[in-house]
């Protein structure tokens, strides 16, 4: 399957919209008149467009009714691992190089609060080296 270049011949001007005809893909392409209405036109805004990179993974709502204490430690783990993969990024590949210093300075660098103690052994934990 090969590569199709597209290559614009023109540009008009139809009832206030611009028409661009392209060679190379089959079809032109209209910008505004020719589409239909759609449902929830409000709904294609908010996702992103086909092609273009993800943004980050998609955010749900937390399940409601659990201990306090599963989402004091949900929101640990979670921050322990972004901080674990910065240091990673950064070239700290064994936990006895991680210090809870080095993973308070990497916190800062990214952007956020600075880990407990509680936190900084788990970030250790997450970076486990294997010889």
């Amino acid at each position: 399957m090969g590569v199709a270049a597209i290559t614009t011949t023109g540009t008009g001007t139809v009832a206030g919209t611009t028409t661009k005809t392209e060679t190379g893909t089959g079809a032109g392409v209209t910008a505004g008149a020719g589409r239909k209405a759609r449902r929830g036109a409000g709904a294609r805004a908010s996702r992103p467009e086909r092609g273009s990179a993800p943004s980050g993974p998609v955010k749900r709502p937390l399940p409601a009714g659990l201990p306090r204490e599963w989402y004091e430690s949900h929101n640990r783990r979670l921050k322990a691992m972004r901080l674990a993969i910065a240091l990673l990024d950064t070239g700290v590949y064994h936990p006895a190089n991680a210090s809870n210093r080095r993973i308070r300075t990497t916190a800062e660098r990214i952007g956020i609060r600075p880990p407990s103690d509680t936190t900084c052994r788990m970030v250790r934990s997450l970076i486990h080296y294997d010889d």
